[in-house]
């Protein structure tokens, strides 16, 4: 490490949202001297919000997209939270393109907070079935680590960020430091029953998510009070009444005097000394200026986003490297995975005909996975769990113009139709060497780095899955008694859940994987990758609070290390 430069620092953290922002506070926090890069622009808490206390009517169009927006955009646009309120914290499709081997709708947002501002905000722990998961049938490595390993990081993790729900007593989905739940829809309640009753392997649980519904000291000291249920999250929340890492991890780490952000700063790779056989620093690119610059400390923690973390390794090469930083096994880039989210179900609910739904929630109920749990049962791998929603809407009648259309309106009000209940399948896809991200050989973007390919598909397990979920969730809704019951396969491309996973995948074998169990480089230990793509498999379960918790787990260890000097 070079003596003669201002750019030194004890450890640096590529990647300014979730898990970066969990990384910086925990080395923060331990004195330790940290340098945060984000590629895109600063987004300060509440300041940087600028619809969040808009009116539909102060819309110019009423939340929609323009046309001509949707137009230039039809990979992001495709996003359920790209809208007029939140586009403004969306990677546009022309300002970073990427290579499309097979569809891939790659849904990012390059600003400090990362896509924690605009993420569905579930979180759900694994279990050792999860964990275990690849050992048992053969597909993918072994996971490293199991549940006990990451069980009190999970509890630290929700201690701090506030995660509602119920203590459900299953085995499938551990239950964590919880706050109170919001309570159950009527219908809700009659399908949990319905379910229990008839199914004994299945479970409905209203779904834990990262809101605030009691106060707590740790929730004030960090400027935050509880979710008033707006459901406009996407748009930043300047309550702090869900987590994003701009309310909290990254402003907790800026109060300890050790974070230095530097935004605008796109890495362009990891520098690695072969005389000292380590990594020393990241080089740089000013988004604005094109100016490259080099940073250097004893540690480098990677959490760019899944495949952007891929990207920096794959362009991170040396003599000692060829292939990418830490690439001895060859698997750099490939066995992506991915949640699939293609099948919907819905139906009527002609019952509770006395009540209605006022107001609104943060989530929905959920149904944990209960398909090839403990042992192999179907003839696809792995599982899926599933969404419920539950509501009753007015009847409105907008035929007509003029005084037609206002008596039409006025003559609806009070109206309201039956209940509708929806369900979405959370499909576990299977790590595979053909599911894989590459560095396009010719084209690059305009910082001089090579564009991303992606070749991502589904298979056959996953039409599988598919027509079961189709299966179970028709009889489940059939015994409930719910009427005009629809199936749909919406056929969209992989990356679209915005769960996309692996490529740097942690491991026992630095033949097969390039991460240990403290999510270490095996050939670059001072190198910490800890956002979705060191993960092994993906499960069913959101994945964000693992994020979380593993980052937290090996920031922990890296300060542990660095004191062992």
């Amino acid at each position: 490490m070079p003596n003669n430069t201002d750019h030194k620092y004890d450890a640096i953290v590529i990647g300014a949202g979730m898990a970066g922002g969990w990384a910086a506070k925990e080395l923060c926090e331990k004195g330790i001297k940290t340098l945060m890069l984000e590629r895109g622009r600063n987004v300060e808490h509440i300041k940087d919000y600028p619809t969040t206390a808009m009116q539909p009517w102060e819309f110019k169009h009423r939340g929609r997209i323009p046309y001509e927006v949707e137009k230039e955009n039809p990979i992001i646009s495709r996003c359920y939270a790209f809208k007029e309120d939140a586009m403004h914290f969306f990677v546009k499709d022309k300002e970073h393109p990427y290579i499309q081997d097979k569809p891939f709708d790659w849904i990012r947002g390059y600003q400090v907070g990362g896509k924690s501002i605009m993420w569905a905000r579930q979180v759900q722990r694994w279990s050792d079935y999860d964990f275990e998961g690849p050992a048992r049938d053969g597909f993918a490595v072994d996971w490293p680590i199991r549940y006990k390993d990451l069980a009190p990081w999970y509890t630290k993790v929700e201690q701090f960020i506030g995660v509602s729900g119920n203590k459900d007593g299953l085995d499938t989905l551990p239950d964590g430091d919880f706050l109170k739940a919001w309570e159950m829809t009527c219908v809700d309640k009659h399908f949990q029953n319905s379910v229990q009753n008839n199914f004994m392997d299945r479970h409905v649980i209203y779904a834990r998510c990262a809101h605030l519904t009691e106060e707590r000291e740790v929730f004030k000291q960090q400027g935050r009070v509880l979710c008033q249920s707006r459901n406009i999250c996407q748009r930043g929340c300047p309550f702090g009444g869900y987590f994003n890492a701009n309310s909290t991890v990254i402003p907790w780490a800026q109060r300890t005097g050790n974070l230095t952000l530097l935004t605008h700063s796109v890495v362009h790779s990891i520098i690695f000394d072969e005389k000292e056989n380590r990594a020393t620093g990241v080089r740089v690119v000013n988004d604005q200026t094109k100016e490259t610059t080099e940073y250097f400390a004893n540690i480098i923690f990677l959490a760019a986003a899944t495949l952007n973390s891929n990207l920096v390794l794959l362009n991170s090469i040396s003599n000692r490297f060829p292939n990418g930083l830490g690439n001895d096994s060859g698997t750099l880039g490939k066995y992506v995975a991915f949640h699939n989210y293609r099948a919907k179900i819905w139906a009527n609910c002609e019952d509770f005909k006395e009540s209605k739904t006022v107001g609104r929630r943060p989530t929905s109920a959920y149904v944990p996975r209960f398909r090839n749990v403990k042992k192999q049962e179907t003839d696809f791998l792995r599982g899926y769990a599933a969404t419920f929603y539950s509501a009753r809407n007015v009847e409105v009648n907008s035929e007509g113009i003029g005084d037609e259309l206002i008596q039409n309106l006025l003559g609806s009000k009070g109206q309201y139709r039956p209940w509708n209940v929806a369900s979405g399948m959370m499909g576990e896809t299977i790590p595979k060497e053909s599911n894989f991200v590459a560095l396009d050989e010719t084209q690059k973007d305009e910082w001089g780095i090579p564009l991303l390919k992606i070749n991502i598909d589904y298979d056959d397990n996953d039409e599988r899955m598919i027509q079961d979920f189709f299966d179970q969730f028709t009889a489940m809704y059939q015994m409930a008694g719910f009427t005009g019951i629809q199936t749909l396969d919406t056929k969209q491309a992989p990356g679209l859940d915005i769960h996309e996973m692996g490529g740097i995948r942690m491991g026992h074998d630095p033949g097969t994987s390039m991460l240990n169990q403290w999510n270490q480089l095996h050939a670059c230990p001072n190198v910490y990758v800890t956002d979705g793509a060191c993960m092994t498999s993906v499960s069913t379960q959101n994945p964000s609070l693992t994020f979380m918790a593993m980052t937290a787990r090996a920031a922990n260890h890296a300060v542990e290390e660095l004191r062992k000097g």
